[in-house]
């Protein structure tokens, strides 16, 4: 076991993502935490959480600008309920603390890669289009062709293809204008930039990308075909939409330094994810990977483990499961190479309102390390305590 995360990094990795295995256990975000503070003076210059990007604009004001102030930043910069994570408050706060001092280009970089949705609830496209369409002085007229946001963000939009708005007329014709949107702003890209500025064209370009994001989501949403196809279909789209935003963070870093990327396992293995949706099981490749089939030499994943956690109710795994192996030579936390874990078996002392995924053989053989926790809590005080 190491503690070193180094060790199973390549010289030309320039996305290491660190998963986690449930949302609702914080020992893992706050390693990494720790694992950005040690980075940072090792080539690493950005990290990008599963969180809405857009929305994340407000967060890397903070921490590279000193722009606003925590609270609102944690209330309006996060989705998903994130920003109510102590461990992801702490991380806005260091990061703002080491940049103050910092020259401009030395400073870390927040970003997210998330498109702005639920994968049981998107909003209306309105504002990304508004702001884009602003952005461009791009003369149409959206707002007859969107009719009520409601009628977008409402549940039943997503859970029942009928009362979708996605495959409507005016649902395809936003599509067009969407697009045409995006050929106008790549022509006139040189002036863009000379009239405002690269910060702006990129928040413009980044509103741009969302709305085309939701637009297809929507579109998903819509299709009457079979539940478990639909449902695949949804998944799929989120994750393409995240690997798409991950690709372009790396465009606007890569002149910068490497990234850290923090995310549920589901959306950086490289192997298939599988999910259970109500009556059905859903398969897709995760945002990881795809940017890793795109860029293989620049991807690195560890996925993260839990032995056990009192926060979640998740019990000492039972012998013979891959977790149980790792309990038995890890105190607190460790890193360790995949292929040195014997034969095991998933673990089944779980249940849905944890939000676990147990470990098994197909993410592990297509994972660069393991990042194993023996006790959540134990982990999370001895962090927060240090």
């Amino acid at each position: 076991m190491s503690r070193d995360i180094r060790e199973f990094l390549t010289p030309s990795c320039t996305v290491l993502a660190v998963g986690e295995p449930t949302h609702l256990e914080p020992s893992i975000a706050w390693l990494r935490n720790e694992l950005l503070a040690g980075l940072a003076d090792h080539g690493f210059a950005s990290i990008a959480l599963e969180t809405d990007r857009v929305a994340a604009r407000l967060v890397d004001d903070y921490v590279r600008r000193g722009v606003g102030d925590l609270d609102t930043v944690m209330r309006e910069g996060f989705s998903h309920g994130f920003g109510a994570f102590p461990a992801n408050r702490q991380l806005v706060s260091w990061m703002r603390d080491h940049n103050e001092n910092l020259p401009p280009q030395r400073r870390l970089a927040f970003h997210g890669f998330d498109a702005p949705l639920e994968t049981m609830s998107a909003p209306s496209p309105r504002r990304y289009l508004e702001f884009a369409r602003a952005y461009l002085d791009y003369d149409v007229d959206i707002a007859g062709l969107l009719g009520d946001d409601e009628q977008w963000s409402r549940t039943e939009a997503v859970l029942d293809p009928a009362a979708s708005l996605g495959l409507t007329a005016e649902a395809r014709q936003l599509r067009v204008i969407a697009d045409d949107m995006c050929l106008e702003f790549h022509i006139r890209t040189p002036g863009l930039i000379a009239a405002t500025s690269r910060d702006e064209w990129h928040t413009a370009r980044m509103h741009l990308m969302a709305a085309v994001h939701l637009l297809r989501y929507h579109a998903k949403c819509a299709r009457r075909i079979d539940e478990r196809d639909r449902l695949t279909g949804m998944c799929a789209t989120r994750d393409v939409c995240m690997a798409e935003n991950l690709a372009d963070i790396r465009v606007t870093e890569a002149a910068r330094g490497a990234t850290l990327v923090f995310a549920h396992n589901l959306h950086l293995q490289r192997n298939p994810g599988a999910m259970r949706m109500g009556e059905v099981t859903v398969d897709w490749f995760s945002a990881g990977a795809i940017f890793d089939a795109m860029y293989p030499d620049e991807y690195r994943f560890v996925v993260g483990s839990l032995g056990r956690s009192a926060t979640i109710e998740l019990g000492e795994p039972a012998p013979g499961t891959f977790e149980s192996f790792l309990q038995s030579r890890t105190t607190g936390w460790g890193l360790s190479a995949p292929d040195v874990l014997p034969a095991g078996r998933i673990r089944t002392d779980i249940n849905p309102m944890q939000g676990y995924f147990p470990l098994d053989q197909d993410i592990l053989d297509r994972a660069d390390a393991v990042l194993h926790v023996a006790d959540g809590v134990a982990v999370t005080e001895s962090v927060r305590a240090g």
